[in-house]
C-alpha cells in the first residue's frame, strides 16, 4: 500500500467473517477421477505407475495476473535451473486467462504451475493440482493485501460511496480480484453485486489497476503485490491512485504439479523450487517489490483454508465437468 493515501479500512477478522455466513466446516466436492486416501485435500499420486506421466518436456505456466510477456523473461533464469535438477527440457507456456491455465492442466497439457490464490481449490479439486510452495520473504512471512482502489477526484472516498458505481473485478476465480471483496462487502457494508453497485470485469489485475490509473474504472478490486510491482516498473504512478480498503493477508500463488506426474520427477520439481538460488535472479529483482524472496513448503490444508471458507461463504461449487 502507499505511503501518504487515505487510512484504509480493515477487513472482518475471519472468525467473524464466518460466523456471519453460519460456516462450520467448508467442504467440496473432488472430481471422482481422484483420490484423497490421506486426507490432505489433494489428489493422491496414483499407485498404479501405468498412470504415471513421464513427458520429454515439462510446461510450466505462471498465473496470468500481468502480460505473460513480461513473465517469460522473469522466469527464464529459473526455468534453466530446473531443466539442470530434472533433467527434462522445461518450457514456459503464456496462459492468458485463469481458464485456460486450468483446463490445460485438466487436459494432461500443463505439468507444474502457479495458480493465483482463488484459482488454487479449482484447480485442486478439478485438474488434479497438488501445490507444495509458495513465495515467502526472507523471514518466512508470506501473502499480500486485497485493496480497494480508486483514482484522485472519483467522489469516492470510503466503501459506502461504492454504491451506485461500477466496481471493476478480475476474474471470478480470482481471490482478490473477485471473491474476497465480494463476501466481505457483503458481510461488513451490506453491499450487494448488481444491487447496490455495477460489477464489471476486467480479466486480470493490471487490467483494472490500469483502468482506474487511466480513469476508465471509478473503483476495483485488485493484489497489492500486483500493484507494488507495476508502480516499480513506473507501468502506474503512485499519486494516479487512492487505496480505500485494504483486507486481512491472503497466501499467494501456490506453486506445484499435476497429480499423475511421475512421483520422482515431482520430488525434482520441488527440489528445483527449494533450491533454486533468488540472489542476482530476475526472480529476485521482479518479486523484491512486493517482498518475495525466496520459496518455501506450504500445504493446502493448512495454508488455504482462509480460501476455502470465502468459497463456502459465497456458495462456491466447483464444476469439474
Amino acid at each position: 500500500m502507499f505511503h501518504g493515501m487515505t487510512s484504509p479500512h480493515r477487513l472482518l477478522p475471519i472468525a467473524l467473517f464466518c460466523a456471519l455466513f453460519l460456516i462450520t466446516a467448508p467442504v467440496f466436492a473432488m472430481d471422482p477421477r481422484f483420490t484423497d486416501q490421506d486426507g490432505d485435500l489433494v489428489a493422491d499420486i496414483p499407485t498404479d505407475s501405468s498412470q504415471w506421466i513421464d513427458p520429454p518436456t515439462l510446461i510450466f505456466a505462471y498465473t496470468p495476473v500481468e502480460d505473460p510477456a513480461v513473465y517469460a523473461k522473469v522466469w527464464d533464469g529459473f526455468i534453466r535451473h530446473m531443466e539442470e535438477i530434472t533433467g527434462k527440457k522445461v518450457q514456459f507456456f503464456p496462459v492468458q486467462s485463469n481458464a485456460a491455465q486450468l483446463e490445460a492442466m485438466r487436459a494432461g497439457r500443463l505439468h507444474i504451475a502457479g495458480f493465483n490464490t482463488g484459482s488454487n481449490p479449482l484447480a485442486v479439486n478439478c485438474a488434479g493440482f497438488r501445490p507444495f510452495a509458495m513465495m515467502a520473504r526472507a523471514d518466512n512471512s508470506f501473502g499480500y493485501e486485497m485493496e480497494i482502489i480508486t483514482h484522485p477526484g472519483s467522489g469516492i472516498n470510503t466503501i459506502e460511496d461504492i454504491r451506485g458505481n461500477k466496481l471493476a473485478f478480475t476474474s471470478q476465480t480470482s481471490n482478490s480480484g473477485f471473491k474476497a471483496p465480494s463476501a466481505l462487502l457483503k458481510a461488513e457494508y451490506g453491499l450487494v453485486a448488481d444491487k447496490d453497485y455495477e460489477p464489471v470485469f476486467s480479466g486480470k489485475h493490471d487490467n483494472s489497476i490500469l483502468g482506474v490509473a487511466n480513469k476508465d474504472y471509478p473503483v476495483a478490486a485488485i493484489a497489492n503485490s500486483v500493484l507494488n510491482r507495476m508502480i516499480s516498473r513506473n507501468v502506474v504512478q503512485p499519486e494516479q491512485l487512492v487505496t480505500i480498503y485494504t483486507s486481512q493477508t491472503f497466501p499467494t500463488t501456490g506453486y506445484g504439479v499435476v497429480y499423475n506426474l511421475h512421483p520422482e520427477l515431482q520430488r525434482k520439481v520441488q527440489q528445483a523450487f527449494f533450491t533454486f538460488p533468488w540472489e542476482g535472479s530476475a526472480l529476485e529483482e521482479e518479486f523484491k517489490n512486493s517482498g518475495e524472496a525466496k520459496f518455501i513448503p506450504i500445504t493446502y490444508k493448512e495454508h488455504w483454508a482462509v480460501v476455502r471458507t470465502i468459497d463456502a461463504a459465497m456458495g462456491v461449487q466447483y464444476d469439474c465437468r
